[in-house]
């Protein structure tokens, strides 16, 4: 089930990928590139299908998150980053995803997820996200891969608001859909845009 959902992201991804790579080649490819350092917020929604209520039922969760991101876009469609979420609640869930039989039930309190990203950016708005992290929280420890898509729109002064949808994979443990709404500020926008002008 696992593989044929990361399967599924993946697909999604490169058929953005591939449709809207002969629209885009507009003004932008004109203009010179400078390398960027960006930083965000974003707020979402953890979504969990296999949690459990309070009564031990099984239950799907949807779990208020914080995400913090740093981006460096070194390329004009490339860059790295890290990025990291912060489920605000204490849940429980089943590791679905372990090997062999047994059904366990973990909580979670907190988690902290951070994840080495490498991102390919199609056009102005379009960004395809793929790397690795690890969750980590006091009891337990997960690895995880994550795949995700960005909606950007930009704004005046180096400020760009942002729409995102991410899926997680702990490996041996339980997947996570995100779904967030974002703002960003790129450091040294002046600087950039004074070059820009002189060019």
């Amino acid at each position: 089930m696992k593989i044929i959902s990361f399967t599924f992201v993946i697909s999604i991804a490169l058929f953005f990928c591939y449709s809207q790579s002969f629209a885009q080649h507009t003004e932008e490819s004109h203009k010179p590139f400078h390398p960027e350092h960006k930083l965000s917020v974003v707020i979402s929604h953890a979504h969990v299908f296999q949690g459990r209520d309070a009564d031990g039922n099984r239950q799907a969760l949807s779990l208020p998150s914080w995400g913090l991101d740093y981006t460096y876009q070194f390329a004009p469609k490339w860059g790295i980053g890290l990025h990291t979420d912060i489920i605000t609640e204490t849940f429980e869930v089943e590791k679905h995803l372990a090997s062999g039989g047994d059904v366990q039930v973990v909580e979670r309190a907190n988690p902290i997820a951070p994840a080495l990203m490498g991102i390919y950016r199609l056009n102005r708005h379009w960004s395809f996200l793929f790397g690795a992290g690890v969750e980590f929280e006091k009891e337990e420890n997960f690895f995880f891969n994550r795949a995700g898509v960005e909606y950007a729109a930009e704004l005046p002064k180096g400020w760009e608001v942002f729409g995102s949808l991410s899926y997680d994979i702990k490996w041996n443990a339980y997947d996570t859909w995100l779904l967030g709404l974002g703002i960003s500020k790129v450091l040294g926008w002046k600087k950039h845009e004074k070059e820009s002008q002189k060019e």
